[in-house]
């Protein structure tokens, strides 16, 4: 029974990062595409983060055959306590590592502040989830639904089975990609700024 519960709540935790890591990223992209506030872009940031953390849980419980109302129902009881966890680990991190919030997102303290921040995140999560399984809680709610009997008909058929190590790779991928291009950016403009002061012969 421990061994299925601490499997149960690192899968619920990855599951509930990767939604995390994406309202994140996105909602930094937008913020900073647009020019938002460093508390406005981690308004936005929070938002997207539970909002794309709930869509991915309820996607399973959707092609399992729930109604939108009654799978929103259960993910709402299940990840709240989870990603709101998360996300004041996460925001806190961020905060206190000198020049992350204010990086931008092609810069290497950004990219490896985020990294350090989701790390902590999951550290604090983990135990939060372990907790509220044992007490058939959290994601014990949708777990009879994920291994649910039966071909899904309908409309329900095109709804995305995502993996959560599939979901956990993309993000690592990003996040590696994102890190290349602020080492790339920099050293581009290193280059650059050693030919500008480079003596000419």
């Amino acid at each position: 029974m421990g061994g299925s519960t601490n499997a149960m709540a690192l899968s619920a935790t990855l599951h509930c990062l990767t939604g995390c890591a994406i309202g994140e990223i996105v909602g930094l992209l937008i913020g900073t595409a647009l020019g938002l506030s460093n508390v406005a872009t981690i308004a936005l940031a929070v938002a997207l983060a539970f909002s794309f953390g709930y869509t991915l849980s309820t996607l399973p419980l959707l092609k399992a055959g729930l109604a939108v109302g009654a799978a929103l129902r259960v993910v709402l009881a299940a990840d709240t306590l989870s990603i709101l966890t998360m996300e004041i680990v996460d925001n806190a991190v961020m905060a206190l590592i000198p020049g992350a919030m204010n990086a931008g997102l092609v810069n290497v303290v950004f990219w490896v502040g985020m990294a350090i921040a989701l790390t902590a995140a999951f550290f604090a999560a983990y135990p939060v989830n372990r907790y509220l399984l044992q007490r058939g809680k959290g994601h014990a709610l949708t777990h009879e639904y994920h291994h649910a009997s039966g071909t899904p008909t309908g409309a329900r058929r095109f709804i995305p089975s995502l993996s959560t190590g599939a979901l956990v790779a993309a993000i690592v991928a990003f996040m590696l990609g994102g890190l290349v291009v602020a080492i790339a950016d920099e050293l581009a403009v290193d280059s650059s700024a050693h030919a500008l002061v480079a003596p000419r012969g």
